[in-house]
């Protein structure tokens, strides 16, 4: 059995069998959602337990006086900051945050490549934010947090990898691997995670091309559109994608010719974004 089979065979028994160890969310980011979960929750009560993590506060403080928000007045604590942004924000925002962390590990390769899957999940975070807030009803923060664990399956495939060292002497079947089982994984993760079903569909439905979905554009939609999008002009095979057959731009009103990149506003917006998450 060939290398490639006997690494897939592994992956696909410890997800039949409930052996794959699921990543858990960032102490931090699960005792903020604990906090806003909390019907009786203020502002003051949620700076509190933001102060607990000092880097926490400090980034988020910082998103609280960036262009994004395009705020008047500077905000120097955690307070003002949440109450400019609002409880539901601050929320979405701590758990991207927070992940970020987990995008790391002990081997070079594997590092490598969760360090470029994270650099991803911000490109497209930051597109899914704009083109949430330009083109849609939907939470601009909401849809951030939908770009950031589109490929959030990547991450046990990997861990599973830095566990069998010769299948990353083969990074070509190891990428093969990941675009196979990662949106299943991620599934399970989110449910895991308590995430919303409007947000636990995205790893599955984002890279189905043919997905018509009901009503008004949904985050499936948006991180759809801003992954291809986050392609554009690479020579990335998602790059080569017809997009003008593609639902997804359609829903959203958006031509399947433009390059958010290039337009100033709508790249002005991108960059604002993404420095907020970096």
């Amino acid at each position: 059995m060939s290398l490639q089979q006997t690494f897939l065979n592994e992956l696909l028994d410890a997800i039949k069998n409930d052996r794959l160890t699921l990543p858990t969310l960032p102490e931090v980011a699960l005792r903020i959602r604990e906090a806003v979960d909390d019907p009786d929750v203020s502002a003051a009560k949620l700076a509190d337990e933001i102060s607990k993590d000092a880097a926490m506060a400090a980034r988020i403080i910082k998103v609280a006086n960036s262009p994004l928000l395009r705020g008047r007045v500077v905000v120097d604590n955690l307070q003002l900051a949440i109450s400019r942004m609002g409880i539901t924000f601050v929320r979405n925002l701590a758990t991207g945050l927070a992940m970020e962390q987990m995008f790391q590990a002990t081997n070079d390769a594997v590092d490598e490549k969760l360090r470029s899957s994270w650099e991803h999940s911000i490109e497209v975070a930051s597109i899914c934010q704009v083109l949430a807030s330009h083109f849609t009803r939907l939470k601009p923060d909401q849809a951030m947090l939908a770009g950031l664990v589109h490929e959030i399956g990547t991450l046990p495939i990997l861990t599973c990898a830095e566990e069998t060292p010769e299948i990353l002497e083969h990074p070509g079947i190891l990428e093969k691997i990941i675009e196979r089982l990662h949106p299943r994984i991620g599934t399970e993760i989110l449910k895991a995670w308590d995430f919303p079903e409007e947000l636990v569909a995205v790893p599955m439905g984002y890279l189905n091309f043919t997905r018509e979905s009901e009503g008004d554009s949904d985050y499936v939609d948006v991180v759809t559109v801003a992954n291809l999008q986050s392609y554009h002009g690479s020579n990335h095979p998602l790059a080569e994608v017809d997009c003008s057959v593609i639902p997804a731009f359609k829903k959203l009103g958006l031509s399947h010719e433009v390059d958010v990149h290039h337009v100033e506003e709508l790249a002005e917006d991108i960059d604002e974004a993404r420095s907020a998450l970096l």
